[in-house]
C-alpha cells in the first residue's frame, strides 16, 4: 500500500517539479505480441500515407 503522509506528498511534488519535461507518447510501444502487431499495422498505414 502507498503511504500518503504529508512529508511523502511534498517529496513527490518536488520530484515532479524537478523531472525533465517530456513529450507525451503518441503511440503505445511495447514488446508483447499484440502491441507489436498493432505497431506494425500502424507503421504500415503511416508508410502507405507517406507514399501516396
Amino acid at each position: 500500500m502507498v503511504v500518503r503522509s504529508a512529508r511523502n506528498v511534498e517529496t513527490q511534488k518536488k520530484k515532479k517539479r524537478r523531472a525533465a519535461p517530456r513529450k507525451k507518447v503518441t503511440r503505445i510501444q511495447g514488446n508483447t505480441l499484440a502491441a507489436r502487431r498493432r505497431l506494425k499495422k500502424l507503421a504500415g498505414k503511416a508508410r502507405a500515407k507517406a507514399a501516396s
